[in-house]
Protein backbone atom coordinates (compact mmCIF):
# COMPACT_ATOMS: atom_id res chain seq x y z
CA UNK A 1 0.00 0.00 0.00
CA UNK A 2 1.37 3.52 -1.08
CA UNK A 3 1.96 5.73 1.74
CA UNK A 4 0.02 8.78 0.44
CA UNK A 5 -2.82 6.43 0.19
CA UNK A 6 -2.45 5.18 3.71
CA UNK A 7 -5.54 4.94 6.22
CA UNK A 8 -4.26 7.14 8.67
CA UNK A 9 -4.06 9.90 5.98
CA UNK A 10 -7.76 11.38 4.85
CA UNK A 11 -6.92 13.34 1.82
CA UNK A 12 -9.13 16.33 1.64
CA UNK A 13 -9.01 19.41 -0.15
CA UNK A 14 -9.07 22.84 1.37
CA UNK A 15 -9.70 26.29 0.06
CA UNK A 16 -9.60 29.55 1.86
CA UNK A 17 -10.83 32.52 0.13
CA UNK A 18 -8.90 35.39 1.73
CA UNK A 19 -5.78 33.14 0.43
CA UNK A 20 -6.92 32.14 -3.21
CA UNK A 21 -4.65 29.29 -2.66
CA UNK A 22 -6.08 25.69 -2.66
CA UNK A 23 -4.03 22.11 -0.94
CA UNK A 24 -4.69 19.03 -0.39
CA UNK A 25 -4.28 17.82 3.47
CA UNK A 26 -4.45 14.25 5.19
CA UNK A 27 -6.71 15.99 8.15
CA UNK A 28 -8.74 19.02 8.45
CA UNK A 29 -6.55 21.68 8.93
CA UNK A 30 -7.01 24.45 11.91
CA UNK A 31 -6.88 27.84 11.57
CA UNK A 32 -4.48 30.23 13.79
CA UNK A 33 -3.29 33.76 13.17
CA UNK A 34 -0.39 35.79 14.95
CA UNK A 35 1.33 39.12 14.22
CA UNK A 36 5.24 38.15 13.05
CA UNK A 37 8.03 40.36 11.89
CA UNK A 38 8.37 39.71 8.35
CA UNK A 39 10.35 41.13 5.41
CA UNK A 40 11.20 43.95 8.59
CA UNK A 41 7.31 44.85 9.21
CA UNK A 42 4.67 43.21 11.35
CA UNK A 43 2.19 41.49 9.82
CA UNK A 44 -0.69 38.75 10.25
CA UNK A 45 0.17 35.24 10.03
CA UNK A 46 -2.42 32.91 9.32
CA UNK A 47 -1.65 29.30 9.48
CA UNK A 48 -3.66 26.23 8.93
CA UNK A 49 -2.38 23.18 10.85
CA UNK A 50 -3.24 19.72 11.51
CA UNK A 51 -1.82 16.39 12.14
CA UNK A 52 -1.69 12.63 10.98
CA UNK A 53 0.40 9.98 10.05
CA UNK A 54 2.78 11.06 12.75
CA UNK A 55 3.38 14.14 10.68
CA UNK A 56 2.53 17.82 11.17
CA UNK A 57 0.87 19.27 8.18
CA UNK A 58 0.44 23.33 7.62
CA UNK A 59 0.20 26.05 5.28
CA UNK A 60 0.92 29.73 6.35
CA UNK A 61 0.46 32.62 4.63
CA UNK A 62 0.73 36.51 5.11
CA UNK A 63 0.28 39.69 3.19
CA UNK A 64 2.86 42.00 2.86
CA UNK A 65 1.79 44.98 0.75
CA UNK A 66 4.50 46.13 -0.68
CA UNK A 67 5.87 43.18 -4.08
CA UNK A 68 9.49 44.73 -2.75
CA UNK A 69 9.85 42.92 0.50
CA UNK A 70 8.40 39.92 -1.47
CA UNK A 71 11.78 37.75 -2.25
CA UNK A 72 13.15 39.17 1.52
CA UNK A 73 10.07 36.97 3.10
CA UNK A 74 10.72 33.93 1.20
CA UNK A 75 14.03 33.91 2.14
CA UNK A 76 13.27 34.68 5.94
CA UNK A 77 10.82 31.82 6.07
CA UNK A 78 12.86 29.02 4.65
CA UNK A 79 15.54 30.50 7.24
CA UNK A 80 13.34 30.47 9.98
CA UNK A 81 12.23 26.66 9.91
CA UNK A 82 15.25 25.61 9.36
CA UNK A 83 16.15 27.60 12.62
CA UNK A 84 13.48 26.31 14.12
CA UNK A 85 14.78 22.75 14.01
CA UNK A 86 18.58 23.83 13.88
CA UNK A 87 19.08 21.79 10.83
CA UNK A 88 21.40 22.70 7.68
CA UNK A 89 19.45 22.74 4.05
CA UNK A 90 19.80 19.17 3.03
CA UNK A 91 18.15 19.65 -0.49
CA UNK A 92 16.33 22.53 -2.11
CA UNK A 93 15.06 22.74 -5.59
CA UNK A 94 12.62 25.44 -7.17
CA UNK A 95 9.33 25.49 -6.52
CA UNK A 96 6.88 25.95 -8.94
CA UNK A 97 3.36 26.47 -7.94
CA UNK A 98 0.40 26.64 -10.76
CA UNK A 99 -0.49 30.31 -10.71
CA UNK A 100 1.82 31.60 -8.35
CA UNK A 101 3.96 34.47 -9.13
CA UNK A 102 7.08 33.91 -10.32
CA UNK A 103 10.14 34.51 -7.97
CA UNK A 104 13.83 33.20 -7.77
CA UNK A 105 13.36 32.57 -4.31
CA UNK A 106 10.54 30.18 -4.28
CA UNK A 107 11.68 26.80 -3.63
CA UNK A 108 10.88 23.41 -1.99
CA UNK A 109 13.82 22.38 0.22
CA UNK A 110 14.58 19.13 2.52
CA UNK A 111 15.88 19.30 6.31
CA UNK A 112 16.85 17.49 8.85
CA UNK A 113 17.25 18.54 12.79
CA UNK A 114 15.85 18.31 15.92
CA UNK A 115 13.31 19.94 18.60
CA UNK A 116 14.18 21.51 21.80
CA UNK A 117 14.02 18.42 23.40
CA UNK A 118 16.37 16.96 21.35
CA UNK A 119 13.93 14.55 18.94
CA UNK A 120 15.06 14.06 15.73
CA UNK A 121 12.89 15.79 12.69
CA UNK A 122 12.39 16.01 9.58
CA UNK A 123 10.59 18.71 7.58
CA UNK A 124 10.13 19.03 3.78
CA UNK A 125 9.00 23.23 3.05
CA UNK A 126 7.97 25.03 0.55
CA UNK A 127 8.07 28.49 -0.05
CA UNK A 128 6.10 30.43 -2.96
CA UNK A 129 3.89 33.98 -3.37
CA UNK A 130 1.06 34.73 -5.26
CA UNK A 131 0.93 38.35 -5.97
CA UNK A 132 2.11 40.10 -2.45
CA UNK A 133 0.92 37.19 -0.32
CA UNK A 134 3.88 35.04 0.80
CA UNK A 135 3.30 31.21 1.86
CA UNK A 136 5.21 28.66 3.46
CA UNK A 137 4.25 24.77 3.12
CA UNK A 138 5.43 22.26 5.82
CA UNK A 139 5.59 18.73 6.67
CA UNK A 140 7.23 17.94 10.02
CA UNK A 141 7.44 14.46 11.52
CA UNK A 142 9.99 11.94 12.96
CA UNK A 143 10.05 10.23 9.25
CA UNK A 144 8.26 12.38 6.39
CA UNK A 145 7.95 10.08 3.43
CA UNK A 146 8.55 11.24 -0.03
CA UNK A 147 5.37 10.28 -1.88
CA UNK A 148 3.11 11.36 1.53
CA UNK A 149 4.82 15.41 0.79
CA UNK A 150 4.63 15.06 -3.09
CA UNK A 151 0.90 14.50 -2.72
CA UNK A 152 0.91 17.00 -0.42
CA UNK A 153 3.38 19.60 -2.74
CA UNK A 154 2.09 19.11 -5.58
CA UNK A 155 -1.41 20.19 -4.95
CA UNK A 156 -1.16 23.62 -4.01
CA UNK A 157 -2.62 25.59 -6.80
CA UNK A 158 -4.10 29.11 -7.35
CA UNK A 159 -6.81 28.17 -9.67
CA UNK A 160 -8.11 30.68 -12.30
Amino acid sequence: MSTACAPALDWREARWPDARVQALFPCKPQAQERQVQLAGERVRLVLHACTAGGQTWALASADLVDPARVEQALNELSTSAAANIGAAQVEAADMHVPGATPNPASRRSRLQGALPDAKRVQMQLAVFVHGTTVFQATVVGEQVPDESAQTFFSALRFPA
